[in-house]
């Protein structure tokens, strides 16, 4: 079921369409020619927090965390990263050390583009360079939109939101069917909403018996998003 007119979602999630759909293609096949894939395992480390930036990373299939350190060696997941989204382009634009670290929540495939490579394709299309600011845009409103999550919200309010977000996420193909699968640890999740893994494991069963998800191992399934989405009260 989709969620237009229910959700804002827009305001929560970066774009899902690639910032390389219908690109021109002599400005796709320059952005592709300074590419190198390379396969990731589950879990495997993109970045990380602090260190120089050699370049930026193209997601062309997974899903990816970034997150920061969180005190007494924790994290905080500020965002889930899907396919056909950059990441790691704000340290190179600002010729500074990547502000958080990134790793897989699942096997993916990911593009390295070197930081010369990237700034001198951004040069020589103007198309590329506008749709970048207009991401960067955006992603400030979703930021902006996550911070208030933590300072104004419930417990029980923000972890709904932050399952309605993962909804968007796992959707295959983009697919608006009722039941969707989200496969994610429970301490993955415990580090989205910003409480232990305990509390999380409490929510879900009391999210289950009110009919809201079902469970299956790491698996979650959204079975009501109307009611869900009611739960959030992101009004």
């Amino acid at each position: 079921m989709s969620i237009s007119g229910l959700f804002p979602i827009e305001k929560w999630n970066f774009k899902s369409q690639s910032i390389l759909h219908d690109l021109p293609a002599e400005d796709h096949a320059l952005f592709l020619s300074h590419q190198s894939e390379q396969t990731y395992g589950k879990g495997e480390i993109i970045f990380r927090e602090g260190a120089l930036p050699t370049g930026i990373f193209y997601i062309k299939r997974g899903k990816v965390k970034k997150y920061k350190a969180a005190y007494g060696g924790g994290q905080q997941i500020i965002y889930v990263a899907n396919a056909g989204e950059l990441i790691g382009y704000h340290a190179a634009l600002s010729e500074e050390r990547f502000p958080d670290s990134a790793a897989t929540l699942e096997e993916s495939v990911i593009d390295f583009i070197s930081k010369e490579a990237f700034l001198s394709v951004l040069e020589q299309s103007p198309i590329l360079n506008a749709r970048l600011l207009k991401l960067l845009s955006h992603e400030f409103t979703v930021f902006v939109n996550n911070l208030t999550l933590f300072s104004q919200r419930s417990v029980r309010e923000r972890f709904a939101l932050q399952l309605i977000v993962l909804r968007e996420k796992y959707k295959e193909g983009g697919s608006d069917e009722q039941e969707i699968s989200l496969n994610i640890s429970r301490i993955d999740l415990a580090n989205m909403v910003g409480i232990a893994q305990e509390n999380v494991i409490r929510l879900l069963k009391e999210f289950k018996a009110e009919g809201l998800v079902e469970t299956d191992g790491r698996k979650i399934w959204i079975k009501d998003i109307k009611q869900l989405v009611k739960k959030s009260n992101y009004h």
